[in-house]
């Protein structure tokens, strides 16, 4: 018997509805970490964590399981997910319904990304009942993946001991293999005008919220073509609603698939602010932070072909995208990693809507079985 065909619907929903109960925010992985321990024993699996938690500011680094297989000189692969969820998690409900697992309304779900640490869980499971020939595979968490990969850049590369493997971490369903992904920057633009008393001097006020206001307005946004999406997500300043503000700033960033356009952009957004700014008398000020890189793979490369066999193998439809979402997988490609993101199947996630459906779920773990197996189509 195959050993994905070992996989059981109904346990891995509970091992989905298990993981997404634990209140696992960026910085606070320990407890998801905690639990994952006598997990990994169960499945002889040996596990190590780095340091990373020093420089993210968090309570648990990054954890590294390993086993080595039923044929340990084969080459390994790895199989990466984060630990990590957004806010707010606390009394996490979730609703079974229809065929979906959602939140109850009143918090996030976090099947980003739990829905693959189950998936992977659940597959290594009906590897290890079944018996098959496979290498070795190494399971690689990261922590604080949501405020910007900061584990995966923090990260101790010495102790990834496979070169290739996958991260389970979009929105498309089980079969979609990701083959490229943005490259991003940050820009940060300080408005600088000239404080003063609403009532006793506004004449001798520069307005900062009103140069950052005229900049937003007169910026293209959201998408700007098929490949370039730029948008402003944080604005800070003022301190009294008597007191024009002397100083703004406003925080947003660029992502593309093609490089080139990144600098484009931002050279559009700074020439906008500091025509905005000079038009009221004030300054802009704008500082540029390199995000992540993007990457791509071949589709032709047998690191492909494994994922779309194995896609296959398990009755689900393989499928080609790209996409503006970042991931670990940027900054594992930046360390030299032959590496590549795959469909999960959540939706919205990040909000109170967020949910996947039970097909999903097993699929999933199906999937992670097959590649471990290494079956292909033709050798049925």
């Amino acid at each position: 018997m195959p050993a994905f065909e070992r996989i059981k619907r109904e346990q891995v929903l509970a091992r989905f509805l298990e993981l997404v109960a634990i209140d696992g925010p960026s910085g606070h992985e320990r407890r998801v970490a905690d639990h994952l321990l006598p997990v990994f024993e169960e499945l002889d699996m040996r596990v190590v964590f780095d340091h990373a938690d020093s420089q993210v500011g968090g309570d648990c680094g990054n954890l590294f399981a390993w086993w080595k297989g039923t044929n340990p000189d084969a080459e390994p692969i790895f199989l990466s997910c984060h630990m990590d969820t957004v806010l707010p998690t606390g009394n996490l409900r979730p609703v079974v319904d229809d065929g979906l697992v959602r939140s109850d309304g009143n918090s996030i779900l976090g099947a980003d990304d739990r829905a693959a640490l189950g998936a992977y869980l659940e597959g290594l499971r009906a590897v290890h009942e079944s018996g098959v020939r496979c290498g070795p595979v190494q399971i690689i968490l990261t922590v604080s993946e949501q405020p910007g990969m900061l584990g995966a850049r923090a990260m101790d590369y010495s102790l990834v001991r496979a070169k290739r493997g996958y991260v389970y971490d979009s929105s498309g369903d089980v079969g979609q293999l990701i083959l490229q992904g943005p490259f991003s920057d940050r820009f940060r633009i300080r408005f600088r005008g000239r404080k003063a008393h609403l009532g006793l001097a506004v004449e001798e006020g520069i307005n900062a919220i009103a140069m950052a206001a005229n900049a937003i307005v007169n910026t293209t946004l959201g998408r700007i073509d098929a490949e370039t999406v730029v948008g402003m997500g944080v604005i800070r300043g003022g301190e009294m609603a008597s007191i024009i503000p002397d100083e703004v700033e406003v925080v947003g960033e660029v992502r593309s698939l093609v490089e080139d356009k990144v600098r484009e952009q931002i050279d559009r957004v700074a020439a906008m602010a500091k025509e905005a700014a000079a038009a009221f008398g004030g300054q802009a000020e704008v500082v540029i932070e390199p995000k992540y890189q993007g990457w791509s793979i071949d589709p032709a490369s047998e690191h492909v072909r494994a994922a779309s066999r194995a896609a296959e193998y398990i009755g689900a439809t393989p499928y080609f995208a790209e996409t503006l979402g970042g991931a670990d997988t940027n900054i594992f490609v930046e360390h030299g990693l032959t590496c590549m993101t795959l469909g999960i199947g959540f939706q919205k996630i990040h909000s109170f809507d967020e949910h996947i459906s039970i097909d999903n779920l097993e699929a999933a773990a199906r999937h992670v079985a097959a590649i471990i197996e290494g079956r292909t189509v033709a050798n049925q």
